[in-house]
């Protein structure tokens, strides 16, 4: 079963088949350059299982990001994730059409660093980020990443790798 996360304003909840419009939506559009896209309805199906998959082959996933109350409405995603090809577990987000500039994504991240760390008992974390990305260089920035080289993958190209701080530096 997945877990629900909840902050002041939001609920990360676990994705399911009613999230696919929402996803395909962001996918197609230019805004998904960044994770792969624009891509077609039927490769964001093919996302959308990858993301519900990865709760059962790995035991961890990633959630969506809704405000609480509104726990129908996809704002984006976020979350631990360890695809079969990448050279370690990644805290990844991303943040649908409307949502930025409104704290979320920085507000989830910590939600779901603070469940890696505590929950899964990762000793640290990372986040992949195109080189052109300001929006989630800014984000690793304030969540207190540091740079730590760079990692080039098949699809995505070379992405910077943002070494999160330790969980005895932010869980303290």
């Amino acid at each position: 079963m997945i877990p629900t996360l909840l902050s002041e304003r939001l609920t990360l909840r676990g994705p399911s088949p009613s999230d696919f419009e929402a996803i395909a939506a962001f996918r197609a559009s230019d805004r998904a350059r960044f994770v792969g896209g624009p891509s077609s309805k039927a490769e964001s199906w093919q996302y959308l299982a990858g993301l519900i998959g990865h709760w059962d082959m790995r035991g961890y996933g990633r959630w969506i990001i809704t405000e609480t109350g509104y726990e129908e409405t996809a704002l984006g995603i976020v979350g631990p994730h360890y695809p079969y090809d990448w050279p370690e577990p990644e805290l990844a987000w991303t943040l649908f059409e409307g949502a930025e500039g409104k704290g979320y994504a920085f507000e989830a991240a910590r939600l779901a660093r603070d469940y890696a760390y505590q929950t899964l008992d990762w000793e640290t974390a990372v986040s992949f980020v195109a080189p052109d990305n300001t929006r989630s260089l800014a984000l690793a920035q304030k969540l207190g990443c540091g740079p730590d080289g760079t990692f080039t993958h098949e699809v995505f190209g070379t992405m910077h790798i943002w070494r999160h701080p330790s969980p005895a530096e932010v869980l303290a």
